[in-house]
């Protein structure tokens, strides 16, 4: 549906609503004010936001009237000319996304929409660094100062985008500082971001994708796709340094090593998990860089079936699991790595550094709950006789009672399970959720977020370039669609609820190079608020949490 389109529709057999203004919708007032109410009318199901284009200098003092002053500045006294209130309408909070491939990240205030600081890596000698996912760590005052984990692709992953680069012609590959794959630790100080650490040269291990903290804030995972390597690491603050409390490399014994690609994996194999060990003489891993990379760049969303069909080259293909995300429960000391070639979750307990079940997402599986098999002191096996579909994202609900996971690619539907019981080998899959729209391939459920109460389940749903995403929200009492947000933007990524509950914030970057912002909607009525600038190309976001309680509804739980 355009905006121009000033009709309401209703599918039938859902409560699936799609509405859109008019477009002759008038956002000024009588006085040539922005008016936010007009705003979120025009903005309707159908997402033509908070419109700037044309307004000349009736758009002034946009971010003022509709998001408020800077905190500190006076307020402006109302005059004749303008009845339009001022207020922070989002909240105080802090805004804090990654630039992917800008190399850095930055700080958005939302009460003001400014940017309070920023960071690029490329500073500190990273040839490429490409700022994947981020998280952080709680803050009494994180205006007064905070810590965050910045994970950074590196290597070929800048070439995967259609970019006419010449970074390998220009030696920007090689050596170890080219590859990527850094670990960062920044603290921002109530002025400017600064780089404490980097715990890929710290550790050993350099990884690149899903950065997710512990519920109680001790630590962090950070996991690796391209490497099947997902570690745990213990929280540093200041100067100290951070440690690795486990790490563990997944890999993929096929039935059919020596056949068909595809049968390599579809026909079924074992999971072989070892546990690394560091090396004594040095007290390091060997996983710097791309060390131990079994794909030259990574899946990309939805990706798995480049793997299968042979498009994705690298030293160890066939044995690739793509174990990219780690996510933990709220309330038990356990932890979720999703294995994406299968759409299976393997359950780590965080109080053994053990895994301890595993359990498989998509409909057509013989089990949902497969044994997991201690073969010898730090070496598990899972056998899967049969593989479906491949998955993705997941997460837990922030009450701790579910549990959901994509199936993407081969069945483009979410497993849901209870996941209430402290022994994770009797979590159950109670029911498969698929959207009427997700036929096919695509479009696909992707990230997905909670609202506080955990009654509803915000999922992106990512359309092929150059269309646009849209945004799904389900009832998670009845899983069934009630609201579809459409045409929000190119590449819609995580979402992040304001620790409030009242609005829910989209980020988007359009894979990089396309459009990008973020898309703001209110979390009980489900009203579009409007758009509001992010720069940089943005892959996540997180809203700076002030204790352990909002922490589990930041990157703690979902990816």
């Amino acid at each position: 549906m355009t905006p121009s389109d000033s009709s309401a529709s209703k599918k039938e057999g859902s409560t699936i609503r799609t509405i859109a203004a008019p477009a002759s919708l008038q956002l000024f007032n009588r006085h040539g004010a922005l008016d936010r109410r007009k705003i979120l009318q025009g903005a309707g199901g159908g997402v033509i936001g908070a419109i700037l284009g044309g307004g000349g200098a009736r758009a002034e003092g946009f971010w003022s009237r509709l998001f408020g002053e800077p905190a500190g500045a006076p307020s402006a006294q109302p005059t004749a000319q303008s009845e339009t209130p001022r207020f922070n309408a989002l909240g105080d909070y802090l805004w804090l996304t990654p630039t992917k491939l800008g190399g850095g990240a930055q700080l958005q205030d939302l009460a003001s929409g400014k940017t309070m600081a920023w960071i690029e890596y490329w500073n500190y000698g990273d040839s490429c660094p490409i700022a994947h996912h981020l998280a952080a760590f709680p803050s009494a005052e994180p205006r007064k100062g905070f810590e965050f984990i910045n994970s950074t692709q590196g290597g070929q992953n800048a070439l995967i985008y259609g970019i006419p680069s010449q970074l390998r012609e220009h030696g920007m590959l090689d050596p170890l500082w080219g590859q990527g794959n850094q670990i960062y630790r920044v603290g921002f100080d109530g002025q400017q971001m600064n780089l404490l650490e980097n715990i890929a040269e710290t550790t050993g291990i350099g990884l690149g994708v899903h950065t997710v903290i512990f519920p109680d804030a001790s630590g962090f995972s950070v996991s690796d796709g391209q490497k099947d390597i997902v570690a745990f690491f213990s929280r540093a603050t200041g100067i100290q340094k951070t440690k690795v409390l486990a790490a563990f490399r997944f890999d993929w014994i096929g039935d059919e090593p020596n056949g068909a690609l595809a049968d390599n994996w579809f026909k079924g194999g074992t999971v072989r998990i070892t546990q690394l060990v560091m090396a004594p003489e040095t007290g390091l891993y060997d996983y710097r860089g791309t060390k131990g990379n079994k794909l030259d760049w990574e899946m990309v969303p939805m990706g798995e079936y480049l793997a299968y069909t042979g498009q994705l080259p690298g030293d160890a293909v066939r044995s690739l699991t793509g174990s990219d995300n780690c996510v933990h429960h709220p309330i038990h000391p356990v932890s979720l790595v999703t294995l994406r070639m299968f759409a299976v979750g393997v359950v780590i307990d965080r109080t053994t550094m053990e895994p301890v079940a595993c359990i498989s997402s998509p409909e057509g599986t013989s089990k949902e709950n497969i044994p997991v098999k201690k073969i010898a002191d730090g070496i598990w096996e899972i056998r899967l006789d049969t593989v479906v579909s491949s998955g993705h994202e997941c997460g837990f609900g922030p009450n701790g009672k579910w549990f959901a996971m994509t199936n993407n690619t081969r069945q483009n539907s979410m497993g849901i399970f209870n996941c209430l019981d402290r022994d994770p080998r009797k979590w159950t899959r109670i029911l498969n959720f698929k959207d009427s729209h997700w036929v096919g391939a695509t479009p696909s459920p992707f990230h997905i977020t909670y609202s506080m109460d955990g009654s509803k389940m915000f999922v992106s749903e990512l359309h092929q370039k150059p269309a646009k995403s849209a945004i799904v929200v389900v009832d998670t009492n009845t899983w069934s669609t009630i609201k579809r947000f459409e045409n929000v933007g190119v590449d819609c990524q995580t979402m992040h609820v304001t620790y409030d509950g009242k609005y829910v914030l989209q980020i988007f970057s359009g894979f990089q190079r396309l459009e990008g912002g973020t898309f703001v909607f209110t979390q009980d009525t489900l009203e579009p608020v409007g758009y509001m600038p992010n720069f940089g190309g943005h892959h996540d976001c997180v809203i700076v949490p002030r204790n352990n309680q909002e922490l589990i509804h930041s990157r703690c739980t979902t990816v």
